[in-house]
Order: C-alpha cells, then sequence, then structure tokens
C-alpha cells in the first residue's frame, strides 16, 4: 500500500550533555553524535551478540534522557551513560574475541568502574580473562526476550489462542488498513502518538515523556538511521496503532516502539501480526527487557518467549 501524504512537522529537542572528562581514564569521552554514526554501527555489527541497548538508533533516540558519551579506542566504542540515579559505563562495542581484556581494562578502566546491561558472551569473555578481577551480578529487569516470528505470526497453540482471537475481532469490527512506514507517513504518527501521550498522561510520568522525545528524535531522522523499519495500523483513514522496529543483522528484527489507541478492541495484537507478517527475512523478534515492572514483564512472557538475551552488571576490582 502506497503511503499517505502528510505535511511535514519539524520536532525540535534540545540535548544537553554534561561532559566530565575528569576520570582517571586516557578515553576521550565527547557527547554523542551523528558524525561517527557508520563507524559505530560498523562496530556494532561486530559483536558476537547485539543487545538492542547498543543499537544506534537505540542510543541515538535516548541520549538525551541518559546523557550517553562515547569514546573511540582499539578498535573498539567505549560508552558511559551520564544521568540518571546511576552514571555508570556501558559494556564497549566492537569485536569481543580480539582483545587483550586484561591489558585494555588496566589501561583505560579506572577500579571500581560498574558497568552495566553487559550481554552475556561478553561477560562470559570477562569472566575467562578477568577472574578474580571483576564482580558479576545478574541484571534480570534488562534480559532481552526473543520469540519466534513464525509463531508471532501464525498465533497458533493454547498460549496464544486468547491474542488471536482478539486480532480475529480486530480485523471483523474494523474497517482497517496496514502500510509500512515511509517518508510521507511520519506526520500521521506523530500525531497518534501526541494522542496516546495526552490520554496515558505523559506530562505527569517523566519516563513516558522520556520515551515519547526519544520516539520524535527517531522519527525526525527516520531516513538518516541504519536500519529502520515499521510499520501503521489505520481504521477509516485514522493512524491507530504504529510500530517502530530495526534490523540487528543474524536474522534479528527489535521492537523498539509499539504504540496503540486503546479504545480499538486488539489493536496491539493486529499491529503486532501485521507488522511482523510483512517483515521478511527474519527468524528471531527481540522486544526487549521489561525494565523491572512486573505488568511489562506478565506482557511479554504472555507472548511465550523462547529464550532471552541475559545482561549483567559487572564492577571493574582492578
Amino acid at each position: 500500500m502506497n503511503c499517505v501524504k502528510m505535511d511535514d512537522i519539524d520536532t525540535k529537542t534540545v540535548i544537553k550533555m554534561d561532559v566530565n572528562l575528569d576520570l582517571g581514564t586516557p578515553l576521550n569521552f565527547a557527547p554523542f553524535s551523528m558524525e561517527r554514526m557508520e563507524e559505530y554501527h560498523e562496530l556494532f555489527g561486530l559483536c558476537c551478540e547485539k543487545a538492542s541497548d547498543y543499537s544506534f538508533v537505540n542510543v541515538w533516540g535516548w541520549t538525551e534522557e541518559r546523557n550517553y558519551l562515547w569514546a573511540f579506542r582499539d578498535d573498539l566504542c567505549w560508552l558511559r551513560v551520564t544521568s540518571g540515579p546511576s552514571p555508570a559505563w556501558w559494556a564497549p562495542v566492537g569485536d569481543w574475541n580480539r582483545p587483550d581484556w586484561a591489558g585494555l581494562m588496566r589501561e583505560n578502566v579506572p577500579s571500581g568502574v560498574t558497568f552495566e546491561r553487559v550481554p552475556q558472551k561478553l561477560t562470559d569473555i570477562w569472566s575467562e580473562q578477568l577472574k578474580g578481577r571483576i564482580r558479576v551480578e545478574e541484571q534480570r529487569s534488562e534480559w532481552e526476550y526473543l520469540y519466534d516470528r513464525g509463531k508471532m505470526i501464525s498465533l497458533s497453540g493454547n498460549k496464544l489462542h486468547k491474542k488471536k482471537n482478539l486480532l480475529t475481532q480486530f480485523k471483523k469490527l474494523y474497517n482497517y488498513a496496514y502500510a509500512p512506514i515511509c517518508l510521507k507517513s511520519i506526520d500521521g504518527i506523530r500525531e497518534m502518538q501526541a494522542e496516546w501521550c495526552e490520554w496515558r498522561g505523559c506530562e505527569e510520568s517523566p519516563g513516558l515523556m522520556a520515551e515519547n522525545i526519544a520516539i520524535a528524535r527517531v522519527l525526525r531522522e527516520w531516513e538518516r538511521l541504519p536500519g529502520l523499519l515499521g510499520g501503521w495500523l489505520a481504521v477509516d483513514g485514522k493512524i491507530v496503532a504504529y510500530t517502530i522496529a530495526e534490523d540487528l543483522g543474524d536474522g534479528t528484527v527489535v521492537i523498539h516502539f509499539e504504540k496503540g489507541l486503546d479504545s480499538y478492541k486488539g489493536v496491539y495484537q493486529a499491529i503486532n501480526q501485521m507488522f511482523l507478517a510483512g517483515a521478511e527475512g527474519f527468524r528471531v523478534v527481540n522486544r526487549e527487557q521489561d525494565m523491572g515492572s512486573e505488568g511489562i514483564r506478565q506482557a511479554k512472557e504472555s507472548y511465550n518467549p523462547t529464550g532471552f538475551l541475559k545482561k549483567y552488571k559487572i564492577t571493574w576490582l582492578g
């Protein structure tokens, strides 16, 4: 289906960076930007396990909330989050199998630094090479949920029967149309997001407001950001749901944002199924983490995940 043409609206955001370079490290940290996007994206492609946290799209979207800094050295990109209740380093991005980690850590990382959201495979490498020099803690709230794309399209089996019924009801109740996101549909998605935000009271919720800003940043750079794809769902010509996703490589698609107007019964089941049905070439669906929310955890578990991309908190003891 062709995209619906809509007027262009420029969404402006202001990024405030607090750059603290006095860290006792030779790494030259600087604010995250578009300038080295391709270099970062290539390094991310070398990671033997690709957590959605580390995709350029994700970091770009959330950088106003988290104030990311990055430093390029030794064929790696080192990341820091400098805002929030617990500023920390994140896992370096690049080929994790190449470095002498003991030497790199001694040279670049001050003792006592905590790394958040370290993927399982890097955790295993560090645990082998840095025995006795790191402390490892499980971060269950940051585990990413993985699903079989085929099963999420067919919704077959007893565990998914309720979701299939809701999808069927949506198709029967509404005069709907689905199409992939392209530049001409961005404004309609912005309008729907504004309606969703008003209904959910984003202005009273710091978390929802931060997410709203992240969505606006991604939509504004839709044509520049690597690997983006998505879809929108309309009823009687009005957009009522959308999905913003990304190709993570290795046959995996990640769902970064998925929103629907709850007044339309079955809208979330419909946008999820229709988007994935059109996302050919993928085997695995990554629906990101539950952030420790019991409600989000139940919702993600209800789709019967086939596995998890596990992550850990690691403290460098020096």
